[in-house]
């Protein structure tokens, strides 16, 4: 509204100025909060914006969460292995030892060839045993059944 000014009484004309500078204040103030959002909208574009938003979307936190629990539970499947099916394997083939230094000699054309067999069936056992507890544990605690979906 503009007004000529020789009519303007000074409380007015005071009045009036107070309102154009805080409308200048005003302004101003948008004015550094829209180069803010400029600025937090080109961040969010950028690697920082894209980092947090592949956390968010893709279930890191998630997937953390599983290797801290898969970990633990590793490590509780190798001591069973370890404690219960380990001392029967070891019954019934002889000693550990004596399985895994078991070789295969093997000789042609003058050159030899050590076969290391025993190793390989040791730790064959021991990946069928503890595929066989994990298998157990999931079935058992029916863990299997968590992701499907009820109708």
């Amino acid at each position: 509204m503009a007004t000529d000014k020789s009519s303007l009484t000074p409380a007015r004309a005071k009045a009036e100025a107070e309102t154009a500078r805080h409308k200048a204040a005003k302004a101003k103030a948008e004015a550094v909060k829209a180069k803010a959002e400029a600025a937090k909208a080109k961040v969010a574009q950028g690697h920082v914006g894209g980092f947090t938003n592949f956390i968010r979307e893709q279930g890191v936190v998630g997937l953390a969460v599983g290797l801290a629990i898969g970990t633990a539970a590793g490590d509780t499947v190798r001591k069973l292995v370890e404690g219960f099916i380990s001392p029967i394997v070891q019954f019934i083939v002889g000693s550990q030892e004596a399985l895994n230094s078991a070789v295969w000699e093997f000789q042609a054309f003058g050159r030899q060839a050590d076969f290391a067999w025993g190793a390989f069936v040791s730790s064959l056992i021991t990946l069928i045993a503890t595929a066989l507890v994990i298998y157990f544990i999931i079935h058992l605690l029916k863990l299997d059944k968590l992701d499907k979906k009820k109708p």
